[in-house]
Parts: structure tokens; C-alpha cells; sequence
């Protein structure tokens, strides 16, 4: 039988090196992955003067599973998101981000186990129809829902809660205010809800589900909602377990997927050996749910989980002082 080929994308910064963490992990956990590597981001525009190269495209075409570390996009006119346009390109429509509550880090919360399932592709996350005027005092952007794109990510999320065994789906919006975008949404999520009656569905405004998640992140399951508000309701249910680092992220479409860390590149701790690897290893141990590889998924996870609740290798950001070299060898250890 022939291996199993994954692109890698080591990306900018701190990338590099956490990816190299995460593929060591894989190997001892006897994954036994051929990697294809290619360039994105601030290391391509330097090798190849444009951040997504074509040569990069076709290796996660060919392969269909990405490995991505963090990219930098530069800021400014003229530089679309990578990620964003990564999305497009390979209709990568549904955005899995869980959080668990980890032993050993410094969260305020023990007891969180929340999946947030955000659609990819649209709305105003999407960065359609942006335009400034001439004289620079008015600025607009369009938002785009469809009832597909709903309908898409709507059935993904309940599939998902019945797939892992949850119990709850929470349909987020802002419908009373944004009647078209969001209504079209909830009104969508709705009918494919009725679908689930094993599935208790509630529905929650945006700003209410933000105060919510903050006072009683316990009664939260799987969030399904649009773009933008996903986004925004991710990164807080990843500080509700100790911050990014803790949290990894999967683009899945119909036949493509990119797993990823889901934080930034951090350029002010690249090459220092300081970088919490987390985030990527758990990352790739989606990665391998994903490809059916529940036995090894779990020995990995349970490592990383060990040693954090250990204490004595973690990184600066989980209380201790040891560098990501430290780090992924504990993990390497437990395996």
C-alpha cells in the first residue's frame, strides 16, 4: 500500500519550527506520512515575489490534506488574506475550531468543551465587493449569504454533533437587526435543524452569545454560525482555555482540507526556541480524525496533554520555561 502524501506549509515565523514539532510527533505516533513542503506567505514573496505561488496551489490540489503553519500576510493595499483566498480557491466552507479545557494551563475555566463550526466563504468575513471612494471619507463592503452556503455549513455542524456524540447545537445570528444576511441564515439553519430531532438546537443573538460564553461557557456544545461572527467567537472560546496556542483549526471542503495553527506567526519569538507548539500538533492529531486515524489521533493527544498536565517542559505562555525543543521532546517521550 502506498503512503499517504500531505502537503506541508511551514509558513512564517515561529511556523517553521512548530511544524517541525508537529511532524516529529506524527512519525513517532508511527503515522508513517510521505510530506511534500511548499512556500506561502512572507517566505514565498521572498523566494518567489507573490505570497501563494501556483506551484504551492497545485501541491494541495494533488494531495488534498495540508499541513499549514502560521502566514503572514503584510498589511496594506494590494495584499489579499492568504488564508481567505485559500478558502475560495479550494471551497474549504466549513471552519472546525474545538476547545477543551486543558489541565496545567492558566485558564480560568476547567470544564469547557465547545466546538465552533464557522462558515468559510461568505458574508462579510469575505472581503467582496470592498471599496473606498476617491476622495477617501467613505468606505463599503457587500455581504453575500446564500441559502446553499447555509444549508452547507448548517448540515455540517449537526452532522458533526451527531458524528461526536453532542448534544446541543447553538444557531448564532444577528437576524434582528441584519434582517437579509443573517434572516436568510436563521431561517435556513431552521429547516435543516428539524432534520436533527436528536439534536436540541437553541438560537442566540451574536452580542448575547458573547456574554454567555464568557458567564456559563458550560452550557455551550457545538456553535454553528456565519463568517465574521465565527471568527470573532472562536478566538474567544479559545481564550476561554488559555489562548490560541491552545487551539487548532481545520478548512474542510468536499475534498480538500488544511489544518492549521490557528494563531499568528509571531516574529518577535521566531528563531528563539520559545514557541508553544500546541496548537499545530493538535492540529494535525484533526488531521488524522479526519483521515480515520482515531487510534493515533488519541495517543497524540493524550500526550500533549499529559505533558501540560505535567508542568515540568511547557513553554513561557503555559507558566513554565522551557523552550518548543524541550517541549516536543516531552511529547516524544510520553509517545
Amino acid at each position: 500500500m502506498s503512503k499517504r502524501t500531505i502537503t506541508v506549509i511551514p509558513g512564517d515565523g515561529i511556523g517553521p519550527s512548530i511544524i517541525d514539532s508537529a511532524i516529529q510527533i506524527l512519525e513517532k505516533a508511527g503515522c508513517d506520512f510521505e510530506y511534500e513542503f511548499a512556500d506561502a506567505g512572507l517566505a514565498a514573496l521572498d523566494k518567489y515575489g507573490e505570497l501563494l505561488p501556483q506551484k504551492t496551489l497545485d501541491l494541495i490540489e494533488k494531495n488534498r490534506i495540508t499541513l499549514k503553519g502560521p502566514l503572514t500576510t503584510p498589511v496594506g493595499e494590494g495584499f489579499t488574506s492568504i488564508n481567505v483566498t485559500l478558502r475560495k480557491k479550494f471551497g474549504l466552507y466549513a471552519n472546525v475550531r474545538p476547545v477543551h479545557s486543558i489541565k496545567g494551563t492558566q485558564a480560568r475555566y476547567n470544564n469547557i468543551d465547545i466546538i465552533t463550526v464557522r462558515e468559510n466563504t461568505e458574508g462579510m468575513y469575505s472581503g467582496y465587493g470592498q471599496k473606498v471612494s476617491d476622495d477617501g471619507l467613505t468606505a463599503e463592503a457587500t455581504s453575500v449569504i446564500t441559502r446553499q452556503g447555509a444549508e452547507h455549513i448548517t448540515t455540517f455542524a449537526y452532522e458533526l454533533a451527531r458524528k461526536e456524540k453532542r448534544k446541543k447545537v447553538t444557531i448564532v445570528h444577528k437576524a434582528n437587526i441584519m434582517k437579509s444576511t443573517s434572516g436568510l441564515f436563521l431561517k435556513t439553519a431552521r429547516e435543516i435543524a428539524q432534520r436533527y430531532p436528536d439534536i436540541t438546537t437553541e438560537e442566540m443573538i451574536v452580542d448575547a452569545t458573547c456574554m454567555k460564553l464568557v458567564m456559563n461557557p458550560e452550557n455551550f456544545d457545538v456553535i454553528v454560525t456565519t463568517n465574521l461572527f465565527g471568527d470573532i467567537l472562536s478566538d474567544l472560546c479559545a481564550g476561554l482555555v488559555g489562548g490560541l496556542g491552545m487551539a487548532p483549526g481545520a478548512n474542510i471542503g468536499k475534498n480538500t482540507a488544511i489544518f492549521e495553527a490557528v494563531h499568528g506567526s509571531a516574529p518577535d519569538i521566531a528563531g528563539k526556541n520559545l514557541a508553544n507548539p500546541t496548537s499545530v500538533i493538535l492540529a494535525s492529531v484533526q488531521m488524522l480524525e479526519y483521515l480515520g486515524m482515531a487510534d493515533k489521533a488519541a495517543k497524540i493527544r493524550n500526550a500533549v496533554l499529559a505533558v501540560i498536565a505535567d508542568g515540568d517542559r511547557t513553554t513561557r505562555d503555559l507558566g513554565g520555561s522551557h523552550g518548543t525543543t524541550d517541549f516536543t521532546q516531552a511529547v516524544l517521550e510520553r509517545l
